[in-house]
């Protein structure tokens, strides 16, 4: 078994309730990581036997790219695509941050994680 972790993927987007979000838009940023069997790319260093993370990252910005009202619809549709893309043996989790969510308060960020 290994875990391929594709950290940091940083994609302006236009989520959010508010109409504001939807056309001055914010920072994002999400994490993947993908658990499997990866045995046969560690004997074969083909990446045609692997989760190709550049691939990962196109899907993550492609999903980020549809407006959506709540992260976890937005990580839900990335985790969806991944594993259409890759349908077998494969544990998946999709880590989204929302960065100075527009909320009462000083807020950093808020984060949604789900595994599949």
């Amino acid at each position: 078994m290994g875990v391929i972790e594709v950290k940091g993927i940083k994609v302006y987007a236009y989520h959010g309730c508010l109409s504001e979000e939807g056309r001055i838009g914010g920072h994002y940023r999400v994490d993947v990581a993908v658990e499997g069997d990866m045995a046969r790319a560690e004997r074969t260093d083909k990446l045609t036997d692997t989760i190709d993370y550049s691939r990962v990252t196109a899907i993550v910005v492609e999903q980020m790219a549809e407006r959506s009202q709540l992260i976890e619809h937005v990580a839900a549709r990335i985790l969806e695509s991944l594993k259409k893309e890759w349908p077998l043996g494969f544990l998946w989790r999709v880590r989204l941050e929302k960065e100075h969510p527009p909320i009462a308060g000083a807020v950093d960020r808020v984060v949604y994680t789900v595994e599949g």
